[in-house]
């Protein structure tokens, strides 16, 4: 199989030039690249997520100090990458974050990384054919990870039951949610996409918008105010923490929500909270060991959610072992909860054909009285009808002229 290629051609030396960008967090790198830059980052597994941003941001090669994908399981990120031409090089080795300076110029070639003419890293170059042949041995190795997801999930079943069979500890929002459809958005698997599929819906419905951590901001975003905001550690996250920055929440966000609800620990405690009371933004506590992404879930139907519509969440098999998450099992335990009400944003599209408009039913009128008029005039009473309208209007053409004669 042969891909695309964003390699820009050196005068000289082979390979492709670029500038580095240095971090090991790799939302932090896509957060500072430009086109054409060399992400350099660690991150086991890399997941579709994280490589849509690299995509997106234009990174013309990555390189990982760690494996782009171990074999632990088919993670998503590497395919989508090398579909969009990006060069590849991992396990590099974690001293190669120290060798290479951010916003020094990079060489990529065949495996080896070079910063002016000095080796700095060697690694693994993913070329199709090695990363179809790292896919399928990965694919074989889905039965462990499925045996450790079976215990999980039962271990997680037995610490939350109060909260998934009974509801308990889920907060009372100011926001008016029974009855209503609830859109949850999560900044994850082609939010874009499935929030410009739900415009229609979320015009004429207007449903309960739920931004979970940065998900907030891709509603505001596309010109939504969103109602509730969850919010957990990766959506307070600081520049100088170890959470996702990809999935910080802004200060505008939060304050442009009716109700914002912080994850906690079942101890009651989040890390970053404090930013929170800095900003004088006031929440309600949902505590559970699951992701925050779940508890916006588990909200949105404890509060009596018509249906609750998930954009940007993980929806087939591969999406839910791509992440390789420790809250795998409650992902898939609250959806067992939820149940019919769930719905992918993706199936809306079809699902959904729109609110009846005024002018809809006078098309249809229209077009009754047009078939009753054209079934009567082949009657002989509908002819003697016809004739009559016939003369009426000849009368009254004729009385109209001799006004103005």
């Amino acid at each position: 199989m042969k891909f695309p290629s964003r390699q820009t051609p050196h005068a000289s030396l082979p390979g492709i030039t670029g500038t580095a960008r240095v971090d090991r967090r790799t939302q932090a790198v896509t957060r500072r690249i430009r086109p054409g830059d060399i992400a350099v980052i660690d991150h086991l597994d890399l997941d579709r997520a994280h490589a849509e941003a690299l995509r997106d941001a234009g990174a013309a090669a990555v390189v990982d100090a760690a494996s782009l994908i171990s074999g632990r399981y088919p993670n998503l990120g590497p395919d989508l990458l090398a579909q969009a031409g990006v060069v590849m090089v991992d396990e590099v080795g974690a001293d190669a974050l120290k060798e290479i300076r951010d916003g020094s110029t990079l060489r990529v070639h065949d495996g080896r990384v070079f910063a002016g003419e000095e080796l700095v890293a060697t690694g693994r170059a993913l070329t199709p054919e090695k990363l179809a042949a790292q896919m399928e041995e990965a694919r074989g190795g889905l039965a462990t990870q499925l045996q450790s997801f079976t215990h999980n999930t039962t271990e997680f079943l037995r610490r939350e039951q109060d909260l998934l069979l009974h509801g308990q500890g889920v907060p009372t929002l100011t926001t008016r949610v029974h009855g209503r459809p609830v859109v949850v958005v999560v900044r994850g698997y082609d939010y874009r996409e499935d929030l410009r599929r739900l415009r229609r819906f979320i015009r004429e419905q207007r449903p309960v918008l739920v931004g979970v951590d940065a998900g907030a901001d891709a509603l505001v975003a596309a010109g939504h105010r969103p109602d509730v905001v969850v919010v957990g550690e990766d959506g307070l996250a600081q520049s100088n923490t170890g959470g996702d920055q990809g999935q910080t929440v802004s200060d505008k966000a939060l304050k442009m929500a009716r109700d914002v609800v912080l994850h906690t620990d079942a101890s009651g405690r989040a890390m970053g909270s404090d930013r929170l009371e800095r900003i004088g933004v006031r929440t309600r506590s949902l505590g559970t060991s699951g992701t925050t992404e779940d508890a916006a879930l588990l909200l949105a139907d404890s509060a009596g959610g018509s249906l609750v519509i998930a954009v940007g969440t993980h929806a087939t098999l591969d999406e839910f072992l791509d992440r390789q998450r420790s809250g795998l099992a409650s992902t898939f335990l609250t959806r067992l909860r939820i149940g019919p009400q769930l719905v992918d944003a993706k199936a809306v599209q079809q699902l959904y054909s729109g609110r009846v408009r005024l002018w809809h039913l006078a098309v249809v009128l229209l077009a009754g009285l047009v078939a009753l008029a054209v079934a009567l005039a082949a009657t002989p009473v509908g002819a003697d009808w016809w004739d009559a309208l016939l003369d009426a209007l000849n009368d009254l053409v004729s009385w109209i002229q001799g006004l103005f004669s």
